[in-house]
């Protein structure tokens, strides 16, 4: 079983104009950045060197429709898209993007838990394991962070899809506890 399912492994950003995105990322960040070479859709790689960390695109008109707005989206690795969708919508959240395929990607699904937080189901073409930077390292992801309005529910929820258990709680003065998470491998 991959050490990475239940982990996010990819992220993007949608966004209303992705030249100005993607100049503010190069500019910002330090991140190189070339077209995907995906056939009828626009959606652009960002790298740190040779490593891809994610990945921009306009906000498809459908999403737009439906009040989305430039969004960071976060991707975790599931081992079939279809099932965890129908587990989204059994735990109480919602499916906004049926299962879909990317050819020679994989295959994903656009998610809500049941609070409103929207996440990516990705399930990977192939087997390969993709090895993520060590922590720390610039220009990377180094943190997931989710603002729940009822902790309890909302880490039932995520737990009980990708097993997820608690780890330390910090805290962050009278404002609010930070609950942070772990995976158990199954």
């Amino acid at each position: 079983m991959s050490k990475t399912l239940g982990q996010f492994v990819w992220y993007d950003v949608m966004t209303s104009d992705s030249k100005a995105a993607e100049a503010f990322y190069r500019n910002v960040i330090g991140w190189d950045a070339k077209d995907s070479g995906m056939i009828g859709r626009s959606y652009t790689l960002f790298s740190a060197g040779p490593m891809m960390v994610g990945g921009l695109m306009p906000i498809p008109e459908e999403a737009r429709a439906m009040g989305a707005r430039p969004a960071w989206n976060g991707y975790v690795l599931v081992d079939d898209a279809d099932v965890y969708s129908e587990r989204v919508k059994a735990a109480g959240g919602a499916i906004h993007r049926a299962p879909e395929d990317i050819p020679g990607v994989g295959r994903f699904s656009v998610a809500a838990d049941p609070h409103g937080a929207v996440f990516i189901l990705f399930e990977g073409a192939s087997d390969e394991e993709r090895v993520p930077a060590a922590p720390g390292t610039p220009g990377h992801v180094g943190w997931h962070e989710l603002h729940a309005g009822d902790l309890e529910s909302a880490f039932a929820f995520y737990s009980g899809l990708f097993g997820w258990t608690k780890g330390e709680a910090i805290s962050m003065g009278p404002v609010a506890v930070a609950l942070v998470y772990s995976r158990m491998d199954k």
